[in-house]
């Protein structure tokens, strides 16, 4: 017997323990020293509440809020920031998402995922978006 039913959400788990987040943070920050780019990097719980944040020297001021806000969009919300970037960018009703609140509709924020399920979220800002989700990537790749 076939089921052909949608998959939904993952489901959370157990948050992110400090270790993990070490080793997400570390695989992030190499990513983006070795492409020179100064970057912010936060990693968030299930709730979108701050575990490790690093503000790499000369990373810009205004990548401080955004960051964590791309985490916690991702965390929440159980897919990319960039979903909802996409979203808004589609315009129509897209535009709907700009009501809703902790939302960063900026690409650069990843959920993070443990056997299955949800258990936190990676933002990194200060370059471009594309550029910003590959060092997420990077951390990603680190679990």
């Amino acid at each position: 017997m076939c089921d052909n039913k949608p998959q939904g959400p993952l489901p959370y788990g157990p948050s992110i323990t400090l270790e993990e987040a070490r080793r997400v943070m570390d695989a992030a920050e190499a990513e983006a020293r070795a492409n020179g780019w100064p970057m912010v990097i936060a990693i968030v719980d299930t709730a979108g509440l701050l575990v490790m944040f690093h503000r790499m020297d000369n990373a810009q001021t205004g990548s401080v809020d955004i960051g964590p806000a791309k985490a916690r969009t991702a965390a929440l919300y159980k897919r990319p920031s960039k979903a909802f970037e996409d979203a808004i960018a589609n315009g129509g009703i897209g535009l709907r998402m700009l009501s809703m609140t902790h939302v960063m509709p900026l690409e650069g924020g990843l959920p993070i995922e443990r056997n299955g399920a949800i258990i936190g979220g990676i933002g990194v800002s200060g370059m471009s978006s594309a550029q910003d989700a590959q060092v997420a990537r990077a951390g990603l790749a680190a679990l």
